[in-house]
């Protein structure tokens, strides 16, 4: 589950909590490379979410949902790496299928995830006027997405870097965290929905890998540098926020 409190990282909360979707395991992010990374272009092609076998098709003819991917306008209470129903907490936002919640800070917006590739997404307010970055997050299942190295390279890859990408790996929770950001041009990808159509300079990458219970977790912010360097310590305390939610 993701959960949104009310304390720094300021959470994402609302009157009642909002639950996200669930994703299937199929982390076709990394957010391995940040720029694409959990990729929606996040999808390794030798990954073992990449050589999943096709979901067998119902009677009726239409392909059905993956286990833990409702269908589209259905529930979406998240479910376990086990197929069970996680309940939120109060005050809590749950995503996850992979028993990790994290709280968002207030001031991101939540948005539906675009795709099906997502569990999570959210925009990231810029200073003055900046444009505003993006938050996806994605989960994959056991050994789905890649590894977290290669990941990470591929994150950085993304943008032709002004200067040497900083990494960093902690423990939050119990749960092992790898971080990599990096600033200069986002490069234009050639596949549709993948990345920006031009390049964008003057652009940043936040990308993190956590090592959750069910399976690793991608996370990834890119958007102007003004942007991300006014989000920075907010996304640190999000992915400091990372742990386990046990499903109920």
């Amino acid at each position: 589950m993701t959960s949104f409190p009310s304390s720094a990282p300021s959470s994402l909360r609302s009157s009642a909590p909002r639950v996200l979707g669930g994703l299937g395991l199929s982390f076709l992010l990394v957010l391995g490379a940040c720029g694409g990374g959990a990729h929606e272009s996040e999808v390794h092609e030798g990954s073992p979410a990449a050589q999943q076998p096709a979901q067998s098709q119902p009677d009726q003819g239409q392909a059905a949902p993956p286990a833990q991917q409702p269908p589209v306008g259905g529930d979406l209470a998240p479910r376990s790496s086990r197929g069970e129903t996680v309940t939120a907490e109060p005050g809590m936002t749950a995503t996850a299928s992979s028993g990790i919640t994290f709280d968002l800070p207030d001031n991101w917006q939540q948005q539906p995830p675009s795709n099906n590739m997502r569990m999570a997404q959210a925009s990231l307010p810029g200073p003055d006027g900046t444009q505003p970055a993006e938050f996806t997050a994605f989960f994959f299942g056991p050994g789905g997405g890649g590894g977290t190295e290669a990941n990470l390279q591929r994150w950085a890859g993304q943008i032709a870097a002004d200067g040497p990408a900083k990494r960093e790996t902690f423990d939050s929770h119990g749960l092992k965290v790898h971080w990599i950001e990096v600033f200069g041009t986002l490069q234009a990808s050639a596949m549709m929905g993948m990345g920006p159509g031009t390049d964008q300079p003057d652009s940043g990458l936040f990308g993190a890998v956590v090592e959750g219970p069910g399976g690793p977790w991608f996370f990834k912010v890119t958007g102007p540098r003004a942007t991300l360097e006014s989000n920075r310590v907010a996304f640190r305390k999000m992915l400091e926020s990372v742990r386990v939610q046990h499903s109920v």
